[in-house]
């Protein structure tokens, strides 16, 4: 009985392993994307999103190839907790810590205006790609996107 036990114990460990060393030998995709299926990736996205039709799929394919750099110019960054290759979160201490005013506030502000103008550059040119429906609804959700990661704001 024992022998048997040992020997099923065995099996399943072996087998687990085999699994686990298949599972890392699959391409990663996530975060891995290169720059032409970064582009096709959100294109394809946007299309099954609001129901986009070919010729409009294949202008917005040249939008965001034409947008691609200037949106994205670091690569594609993933937000969330930190994992392999990236640094671990500082420790928390009990009291509340002020973080510290960026060194370089003058570029950030710079930059940050570059992206908005970018940003409106990029929905002027697929507002006309999308019917009015459909840019409607992709307005709706960019609202929804920015209140989940930003909170609500109020009109400057």
């Amino acid at each position: 009985m024992k022998k048997m036990i040992l020997t099923m114990m065995v099996a399943l460990l072996v087998g687990t392993s085999a699994m686990a060393q298949d599972s890392q030998n699959e391409p990663r995709h996530r975060g891995k994307l290169d720059k032409t299926e970064m582009i096709k990736h959100r294109t394809d996205k946007l299309v099954s999103r609001y129901k986009l039709d070919e010729k409009q799929a294949k202008k917005l394919l040249e939008l965001n190839t034409k947008y691609a750099d200037k949106m994205m110019p670091h690569g594609h960054r993933h937000h969330g907790r930190h994992g392999a290759g990236r640094p671990p979160m500082p420790p928390k201490d009990d009291k509340l810590q002020r973080r510290e005013p960026p060194k370089d506030g003058g570029k950030m502000k710079e930059r940050r205006k570059e992206m908005e103008s970018t940003m409106k550059a990029y929905d002027s040119e697929l507002k006309k790609i999308m019917t009015d429906d459909q840019y409607k609804s992709y307005q709706d959700d960019q609202k929804k996107m920015r209140e989940k990661h930003h909170g609500p704001r109020s009109i400057e």
